[in-house]
Order: C-alpha cells, then sequence, then structure tokens
C-alpha cells in the first residue's frame, strides 16, 4: 500500500497517528483572551492532563489557580479556598465537545472525529493543518471551525473559531513554551502559524 504520506501533502489518518499519545499524557497551553473589556488580551497559561482516557483535566496556573476535571459525564471546577463546583456535561455542552475532540485527537481516532466534524488536511508533514467543520447543526450555532497546526508529530496550536466573536488561539507543547511573555496577538498568530523551526 502506498504510504498516506503523499507528495502532495498528508492525510487526515496520517496526522491523526502523529498525534496519538497513550495516557496518562499532559501538555502545558498559553492562551490569550480579548475582550472589549480589557487593555489588553488576558493571557491563560496552564496545563492540559489526560490521567486516562476517559478524563481531561485543564489545569490554570496564571493569572490565576484553577482546575476543571471532565469525567463520567461531569464536570468539576476547582479553585483554591472555594469548594469544588460539580454539574452535569449536558448543562455545558462545549466542553464534552472539547472532551470529546480532545480525546479523539490524542486517541488518533479517525472515526470519532469524522462523525462530529468534516475534516480537512492540509500542508505537509514538516507543516500541517487539519480544519474541523461541525456537521451538527447544534454545534455549528456554537462554533464555525476548529484548524489544528502542527509539526511532524505535535500538535502547536488549536484556533477555535466561535460563531460569534474573535478566535481563540490556544498554543501547546513546544510552541506555548516558546510563548515566553508573549501578550499580543499577533504575536501569537505568529507562533500558532509560522511554527518552531525560527
Amino acid at each position: 500500500m502506498a504510504s498516506p504520506v503523499m507528495a502532495s501533502g498528508v492525510d487526515a489518518e496520517w496526522i491523526l497517528r502523529q498525534l496519538a499519545q497513550p495516557v496518562p499524557s499532559q501538555t502545558g497551553f498559553v492562551e490569550l483572551r480579548g475582550s472589549a473589556l480589557l487593555k489588553e488580551p488576558l493571557r491563560v497559561e496552564g496545563q492540559y492532563r489526560r490521567p486516562d482516557a476517559g478524563t481531561l483535566v485543564r489545569e490554570v496556573r496564571a493569572p490565576y489557580a484553577e482546575t476543571t476535571t471532565i469525567a463520567e459525564g461531569q464536570v468539576s471546577i476547582a479553585r483554591a479556598g472555594k469548594p469544588p463546583r460539580v454539574f452535569s456535561l449536558q448543562r455545558v455542552p462545549e466542553l464534552a465537545d472539547l472532551q470529546t475532540s480532545f480525546g479523539a485527537l490524542l486517541a488518533g481516532d479517525l472515526a470519532a472525529l469524522e462523525q462530529a466534524y468534516r475534516l480537512q488536511p492540509s500542508g505537509d508533514a514538516r507543516h500541517w493543518q487539519l480544519s474541523l467543520i461541525p456537521k451538527a447543526d447544534a454545534l455549528a450555532r456554537r462554533i464555525r471551525g476548529v484548524t489544528l497546526h502542527g509539526q511532524g508529530r505535535e500538535l502547536r496550536c488549536i484556533e477555535t473559531l466561535p460563531a460569534k466573536g474573535d478566535v481563540q488561539r490556544t498554543l501547546l507543547g513546544s510552541a506555548a513554551a516558546a510563548a515566553g511573555a508573549v501578550r499580543q496577538a499577533d504575536a501569537l498568530l505568529a507562533l500558532c502559524r509560522a511554527g518552531g523551526s525560527r
């Protein structure tokens, strides 16, 4: 059989094979969140963890401390000095989507992703993109699409375009480490899309 890495680029199956990670796994992240109420975007940094295949933990370390755990159909949000808030994933479908999509990506589960999204790969093995376009109307009403940017075996950035509002970029792994004290949206965009060879 021919390799799925063609001379003209890569396909979704090849990309997911690169991203598949055994559990437990973890990766650092950096986000910039824009708001009309802020003079500059809010920089949020922390770590994503998957202690097992059914659990996703988002641990924010700065500028505040907060741990969100998604597991067994429930969400738990814990902040220092306060009792954790626990509620059903059905109340926050965007978190359910995050768990399903992130879990499918890190498990290399092409079939699970294709159930929820139309997949549009581009680029080559050195620098690739995978766009996820929601199929279901309910999901499309919340997000217009998600684009993954990567190099080889590393997912470096996730761009999420909500149905309303500005794109949100999350740097992961070595891209997050390279972000340093970045607080400008254009600098984050450059890290997200330019890759780590510079």
